[in-house]
């Protein structure tokens, strides 16, 4: 197998390593194929921007005859029209991001070359479509030594695994371990970030990786853990990742925080995507998934979200998160909460488990068992890293112990319905409080001075956001089908555990 990176790098130089932030809404283009049954290719990519708040614009490289069986036929438009449609865009409109997708052959891809040369974007994310999941090759292998002359001209390189050996002149990896090899070999060749993917491997493991040997990361390899979501519907899914990567990337300038960003999206979307229903083969990914008609007028969501605002309204009132916002909370009355918030995680996280075992699907199921898993793993090392260092507190509280003994009783009910409505608040109200505080924490400029800074970005992160979401539908789609009884007492638990939300955030005074 040729490699690549035995081929001396042309003498060329691309944009700058760590491209700014700065658009609220990123104008991206995809320059990349086109697949007419809308999962992969630009129709993905136009999602995955949409998806992620961006501008989506195209140029199209190659036509294709395919569905979610595979691919049946290729066509690549004269290059020179490709010209064309780049300098169309580019002359007119500021570019902010480019992905760059299937290209088809050499003269495509020296296209390409030319115009990124010229114009410079400030981030070029680079995904080296030479195989589609189906297996059938969208390159040809005439032009994959041209191919080598786009690797230095891209900030993040974002191969599958086979694509990835095929770039290194390497076996396709087998282990984490040589797949991260691989990955170093291809970043200290080109200079490039490369996204290195783990969904090729075997295990209930998907692990991420950003690799780069030249400094531009806070390490040379930074991990990013996820579990593998075990669906038949991946068509389209490299492209989804790299549009996506491309768009956050535009408006946070960290490579590490965008798929950070992204990756807990593309996982939502994975296990969402039976809802679309579209082919009989490989299926294409949910992109607008987190996008819930649940909190729509007239939903039973929407109908909780009115007693929630009351309650946030009176959270963001107390002195506790006015201070917690500020930093100048006093350092007794922080820890007090945290101790709490530590004795109630014990027993919310065997609720979660209750919930677990009550729901009607597997998918609810896994959902409910993982966030379970998630406050004994994750958010409890806070408590304790953080209590560690300091004198021990009291015991249980009167309100921790009301709280747990309310969600305790929705458990015991029996009913699944009235569970998920009582532990929803904990999702929904921490996320809403999270992201404004964390948002007060980011405009004080000085996050590093920041007391309370661990916190805030524990429940700001986008992976608690996109559980809150996903609770949020459980919820809405159980109250839809609840009887009027039920539906009742679903409210009446809600209620009750927003109610014990503000009295958990107000007890550090009450006890002082």
């Amino acid at each position: 197998m040729s490699s690549i990176l035995s081929m001396p790098l042309p003498a060329v130089s691309g944009a700058p390593a760590t491209p700014p932030a700065g658009r609220d809404v990123p104008r991206v283009l995809s320059i990349a194929g086109s697949d007419p049954s809308g999962g992969a290719g630009i129709q993905a990519d136009l999602k995955s921007i949409a998806a992620h708040g961006g501008y989506g614009m195209a140029a199209i490289t190659a036509l294709t005859a395919q569905n979610t069986r595979g691919v049946q036929s290729v066509h690549v438009p004269p290059a020179a029209f490709l010209a064309r449609q780049l300098e169309a865009v580019s002359d007119d409109i500021s570019i902010d991001a480019v992905k760059i997708g299937m290209l088809g052959d050499d003269e495509v891809i020296r296209t390409v070359r030319s115009w990124l040369a010229a114009v410079r974007p400030a981030v070029v994310v680079l995904d080296p479509v030479m195989v589609a999941t189906s297996g059938d090759r969208l390159l040809k292998e005439s032009a994959e030594a041209a191919l080598r002359e786009l690797l230095p001209l891209a900030h993040l390189i974002t191969p599958n695994l086979p694509e990835l050996a095929m770039l290194t002149g390497l076996d396709p990896a087998e282990t984490w371990d040589a797949a991260l090899d691989q990955g170093r070999r291809l970043a200290d060749a080109t200079g490039a970030t490369v996204l290195v993917k783990g969904g090729h491997l075997a295990g209930a493991d998907c692990p991420d990786a950003l690799v780069n040997t030249a400094g531009v990361l806070s390490q040379e390899v930074v991990e990013v853990q996820g579990r593998r979501i075990s669906t038949r519907n991946s068509h389209g899914t490299g492209c989804s990742l790299s549009s996506a990567m491309a768009t956050v990337q535009a408006r946070l300038g960290d490579w590490e925080a965008s798929l950070r960003t992204v990756k807990p999206w593309l996982a939502g979307a994975l296990e969402n995507s039976a809802q679309l229903e579209v082919g009989h083969g490989n299926g294409p990914v949910h992109h607008f998934h987190h996008v819930r008609p649940a909190v729509a007028e007239g939903g039973f969501a929407a109908r909780l979200w009115v007693d929630a605002r009351q309650h946030l309204t009176d959270i963001y009132a107390l002195d506790f998160i006015q201070g917690l916002a500020s930093g100048s909370l006093a350092e007794k009355d922080f820890a007090y909460y945290l101790a709490q918030d530590a004795l109630y995680l014990n027993g919310y996280s065997r609720v979660l488990a209750r919930a677990s075992a009550l729901a009607p699907s597997e998918a609810e199921q896994l959902f409910w068992a993982g966030s379970s898993q998630q406050c004994l793993e994750v958010e409890s090392e806070l408590h304790r890293s953080w209590l560690s260092t300091r004198p021990a507190q009291d015991g249980l509280g009167p309100v921790t112990k009301a709280y747990v003994d309310h969600l305790t009783a929705a458990s015991a009910s029996g009913s699944y319905a009235v569970l998920a409505a009582a532990v929803l608040p904990c999702f929904w109200l921490y996320a809403e409080v999270g992201e404004k505080l964390h948002t007060q924490f980011l405009a004080s400029g000085k996050p590093d001075g920041h007391a309370y800074a661990a916190w805030l970005r524990t429940y700001a992160d986008e992976g608690f956001a996109e559980a809150t979401r996903r609770a949020v539908a459980i919820v809405d789609a159980a109250g839809r089908r609840a009887s009027d009884g039920e539906r009742e007492a679903m409210v009446t638990a809600f209620k009750q555990s927003c109610r014990l939300e503000v009295e958990f955030f107000d007890a550090p005074r009450l006890h002082s």
